[in-house]
C-alpha cells in the first residue's frame, strides 16, 4: 500500500513596519529548505484584518507561524499578540516576537501574553540572517512535522 504525503507550503505572517527587515526575511526565508509562503503587514490592523480574512485578505491561507515585531506605529506588537490570544481560532497559532528591543520589560510581558517565543533582532546583517535561518531550522521544522501529523489524521 502507497501512501502519498501531500506537501504543502507553511504560511508565515510577518507583521512588520521595517521594509529593510521585511525584505531581508523574504530573501532568507526564500533560500529556505522548507517551502513556505511569507505574507508581510505592516500594523495591528493590517495583520488583524489578514488573520480574520476581512478586506483584501478574504480566502487568504491562515498562517502556520507569526513573526511579531512589538515597534509598530498605531497600536505596538503587545496589543496584537494579546488580541491574537484572545481569539479561541486564532490562540493556537505560534507567535515569535522579532524585535530590535532587549528590554526586560519587552522580554517579560510578550511572554506574560504567551508569546512561544521573543528573539531580538541583530543589527548587523549577517547577523540578522543567522537569526531567521535559526528561525527556519527550528519553528518551520516543527510547523512540518506538526503538518504531517495533522494530514495523517
Amino acid at each position: 500500500m502507497n501512501h502519498v504525503q501531500l506537501v504543502r507550503p507553511i504560511e508565515i505572517l510577518l507583521v512588520e513596519d521595517s521594509p529593510s527587515d521585511a525584505d531581508l526575511t523574504l530573501e532568507t526565508l526564500s533560500a529556505a529548505k522548507v517551502l513556505n509562503n511569507l505574507h508581510v503587514v505592516e500594523d495591528r490592523a493590517e495583520a488583524m484584518k489578514f488573520l480574520c480574512c476581512q478586506g483584501t485578505y478574504q480566502g487568504v491561507p491562515c498562517p502556520d507561524l507569526i513573526l511579531l515585531d512589538l515597534n509598530l506605529p498605531k497600536k505596538d506588537g503587545r496589543e496584537v499578540l494579546a488580541e491574537i490570544k484572545a481569539d479561541p481560532q486564532l490562540k493556537t497559532i505560534p507567535v515569535v516576537i522579532l524585535t530590535t528591543s532587549a528590554a526586560e520589560i519587552d522580554i517579560l510581558k510578550p511572554s506574560e501574553l504567551d508569546a512561544n517565543c521573543y528573539i531580538t533582532k541583530p543589527v548587523a546583517f549577517a547577523e540578522f540572517v543567522h537569526i531567521i535561518e535559526l528561525i527556519e531550522s527550528f519553528w518551520l521544522a516543527a510547523v512540518k512535522c506538526l503538518l504531517v501529523v495533522e494530514m495523517s489524521c
